[in-house]
């Protein structure tokens, strides 16, 4: 049984994130979805809000477990028996920013990284890039999925 982990922020979560997921998903058994905080990061939104917008989104797809996680990727692959993670890649500096992350988890446990293209329609498609919009009132529906367009409505 292949799994993988698709880790990340998903503050808020994107269509450019649903198109790795799916694609992903179709590589493994199972996909875990993991939903952690970035020490380096400020969030808009909380831990559980993210967690739950992802878990909402994908619970018809038996594939997709969503988790949530704080502490090392490296150290919930081990826990859960991940057999590689998952990485989307927009652009070059990506890639660069990616590549690093892949060594360190690969010297501190074994673990390969997978390197998925974006889709070239949504290489733009940022959660930085959604916040933006979001701070100064602006439509983002192009971006994420209704339900995250709601639980802005509603967070506000």
């Amino acid at each position: 049984m292949m799994k993988l982990a698709f880790p990340g922020s998903f503050d808020p979560l994107t269509y450019g994130h649903i198109d790795i997921i799916g694609r992903a998903a179709a590589l493994c058994d199972e996909l875990y979805v993991v939903v952690e905080d970035n020490i380096n990061k400020k969030y808009m939104f909380g831990t559980e809000d993210r967690f739950q917008i992802v878990k909402k989104y994908f619970e018809n797809n038996s594939k997709v477990i969503v988790k949530s996680f704080k502490g090392m990727t490296v150290d919930f692959c081990k826990e859960y028996g991940i057999d590689a993670i998952v990485r989307g890649v927009r652009n070059a500096a990506d890639l660069e920013y990616e590549k690093t992350i892949a060594a360190y988890n690969n010297d501190l446990s074994g673990i390969e990284t997978i390197f998925l293209l974006t889709d070239p329609m949504l290489e733009h498609y940022s959660s930085s890039g959604v916040r933006e919009l979001i701070r100064y009132g602006r439509d983002i529906t192009d971006y994420v999925p209704e339900i995250v367009s709601q639980y802005i409505k509603n967070y506000n």
